[in-house]
């Protein structure tokens, strides 16, 4: 299992405190309204042009539809233990990702698929992302962990987990999805890259490899180990080396500019402990060029995109929604608000996905917000 996934835990526990989602405060010209609440780890969401909110309640296996009373009704229950997500609609077809990979070690048991919910809600399957990971293994030339001028010595005293040195494992973990035309663009968390599946014949190209997200150790530095949130102090010797984190991409959507705009947690401490890492990234859709648009980020895990450009960012562990002006970059906080995973823009109104923890992750809802 990922680096990631442990720190997301031990951040949560010190970051998220449970039964906080209802903190919010807003700007003067921001009204924000609570649209549903009493969701299970809502990390994603979409917004039909009918106004339709649907969202997935991803550690239940379930994608749902927000009613106007506030209740959701169940559009699709998973399988138990499979997780629901990544949920996009064009032209009244639902599309989300389910998986339930094992992590890297177990390459047989991972599953990750690309499915589609028609008008007349039958189910279809796409795209076997898995297996293209199984296959390709899009980040496996890639380099993680610490460089050559980090002698074999010093990392004898590093621990086990996470490695030392290593190269990109079978690891999938589809997240985000978005169309456009007749392609599907996925953001595979666990193999750190951007995927492309033809929606017609269902084959699956990779688009990009994100690049590692370097950070330098510093004096006194504590890594979590385990799932418990145990943590150790790192050896002496790595202090002011580089550690080569994975990039993990966590969400996507085209700009106005034809790009695809992708954030990426930085693959380690989600806390401050090394600064906040997590990046935006542009990436070309038709080279798979791949260029850093901001950094600067903590756990930034959904954004969206206005018409004028402006990029709206989810910090979930900074407890914020960040505005990015187009043309300057200048960032500002929109919103504040505690575990935003997912925003949207529709119309004048932006939505959101608040109040996730794994500490009780059955709090989680959905606002919305006059831009």
């Amino acid at each position: 299992m990922k680096f990631l996934i442990v720190a997301l835990f031990a951040a949560a526990a010190t970051v998220v405190p449970a039964g906080a989602a209802a903190a919010v405060s807003t700007l003067e010209h921001t009204t924000p309204r609570t649209l549903a609440e009493g969701l299970t780890a809502p990390l994603s969401l979409t917004v039909t042009y009918d106004k339709y909110v649907l969202v997935s309640q991803n550690f239940s296996g379930l994608l749902s539809r927000v009613n106007d009373d506030g209740s959701t009704t169940a559009l699709y229950q998973g399988e138990q233990g499979w997780s629901v997500g990544g949920v996009e609609t064009r032209h009244g077809t639902r599309y989300f990702v389910e998986n339930a990979g094992a992590g890297e070690g177990d390459p047989a048991a991972l599953k990750g698929y690309l499915k589609s919910l028609d008008p007349e809600g039958e189910v279809h399957t796409l795209a076997d992302l898995a297996n293209h990971e199984r296959d390709k293994n899009p980040d496996g030339a890639q380099h993680y962990g610490f460089g050559p001028d980090v002698p074999d010595s010093c990392l004898a005293e590093w621990p086990a987990f996470p490695p030392a040195r290593y190269q990109g494992g079978l690891d999938s973990n589809p997240y985000a999805v978005a169309i456009r035309g007749d392609k599907a663009y996925i953001a595979d968390a666990g193999a750190n890259a951007i995927l492309e599946v033809d929606l017609e014949s269902g084959d699956v190209d990779t688009l990009a490899v994100l690049p590692p997200r370097p950070a330098v150790i510093p004096a006194g530095t504590r890594i979590p180990v385990d799932m418990a949130g145990t943590t150790v102090e790192v050896p002496a010797c790595v202090v002011g080396h580089e550690y080569a984190f994975e990039p993990v991409p966590t969400d996507l959507e085209f700009g106005p500019d034809g790009r695809l705009y992708v954030t990426s947690l930085p693959g380690g401490p989600e806390d401050p402990s090394l600064g906040a890492r997590g990046a935006i990234f542009r990436v070309n859709p038709s080279t798979g060029s791949t260029k850093v648009w901001a950094e600067g980020i903590l756990s930034p895990t959904g954004l969206a995109i206005a018409d004028d450009g402006d990029v709206y960012v989810a910090s979930l562990f900074g407890n914020e929604i960040i505005e990015f002006d187009a043309s300057s970059r200048h960032r500002s906080q929109f919103l504040a608000i505690d575990g935003p995973a997912a925003v949207e823009i529709r119309g004048n109104s932006l939505y959101a996905t608040a109040g996730f923890s794994f500490a009780d992750p059955t709090q989680g809802s959905v606002i919305k917000i006059g831009l």
